[in-house]
């Protein structure tokens, strides 16, 4: 099992001014405890699971940016970049020049988009449902692309690019891993299984569940259920001992996750540090 660590909160003594060094300390510690993965939210407001609106929230791909000079081995995503947010040729060049900076590392994590009072407040366009996953298949369309051999004119009912040139190109081969994020068995499932290198789902979810529908969409498309990563997004709260941890992280290994990505209250700390150092060591061993 591999094991990543998310840092969704940037809220630590010394305020605003201390938030580099802190975050620093963060994509240097997770590193060094021999994780996998480092992760950001892509939201530009607090989203309420983790604090207030008025919280710091850093920009995801300038501070992704800022952890990939720090670090030289784990790899670097959003959980999840919301398709509302930018325009995908945007989108795709920032993680491909996040990829072409880190030496490969970058991963394009990706979704529907949902936080209406973020996109209210700072004048982001929220469509409709059925809206926004129709702008996430063409976002997933245009990736394929822009990271494929060319610059053909990609013309869709949502986005029109004449000439689809991205240089230099990435250079994970075939391109940086799609991960779709969500448990939507109609929509975000099937678009996994088309598209995606891996799914990731919430703490909460009936894993063997989604995991046997996305078998079936895999099936429908085509594509072997082995070819995608299966990551789980899971809360360590104040409190938990390591030997919790590594229970829980067996369990989900049990039930098919590969990759759990965690979230603690505060990953600066030293104890928080030394947990994910233990907790690494051990579920690399789980199988």
């Amino acid at each position: 099992m591999k094991l990543g660590l998310t840092c969704p909160r940037f809220v630590w003594p010394g305020g605003d001014a201390a938030i580099a060094a802190r975050f620093a300390d963060v994509a240097r510690g997770v590193e060094e405890a021999g994780l996998d993965s480092f992760w950001v939210m892509d939201h530009f407001f607090q989203i309420p699971n983790f604090g207030a609106a008025e919280d710091p929230m850093l920009e995801a791909y300038s501070a992704l940016s800022y952890a990939a000079a720090l670090t030289h081995r784990v790899t670097l995503g959003t959980l999840v970049t919301g398709v509302t947010y930018r325009q995908p040729s945007l989108l795709l060049k920032q993680v491909t020049t996040l990829d072409v900076l880190s030496g490969g590392r970058a991963v394009l994590g990706i979704g529907a988009g949902f936080h209406e009072e973020e996109h209210r407040g700072l004048g982001f366009r929220l469509p409709p449902v059925a809206e926004r996953f129709e702008r996430l298949e063409e976002t997933l369309r245009i990736a394929k692309r822009m990271w494929g051999d060319g610059d053909a004119p990609y013309e869709g009912k949502h986005y029109r690019l004449q000439r689809t040139l991205n240089s230099p190109q990435a250079l994970s081969r075939p391109h940086p891993p799609i991960l779709i994020g969500g448990s939507g068995e109609q929509k975000t499932l099937r678009l996994v299984a088309r598209y995606g290198d891996a799914c990731n789902l919430f703490h909460g979810a009936d894993i063997p569940h989604k995991l046997g529908v996305l078998r079936a969409h895999c099936e429908a498309e085509g594509r072997p259920y082995e070819a995608i990563e299966k990551t789980l997004h899971m809360r360590v709260p104040e409190g938990q001992s390591l030997g919790e941890s590594v229970e829980r992280c067996g369990e989900l290994a049990e039930q098919g996750i590969e990759h759990v990505i965690i979230a603690m209250p505060d990953p600066s700390t030293d104890v928080s540090l030394h947990h994910l150092g233990e907790l690494a060591r051990q579920v690399h061993d789980t199988k």
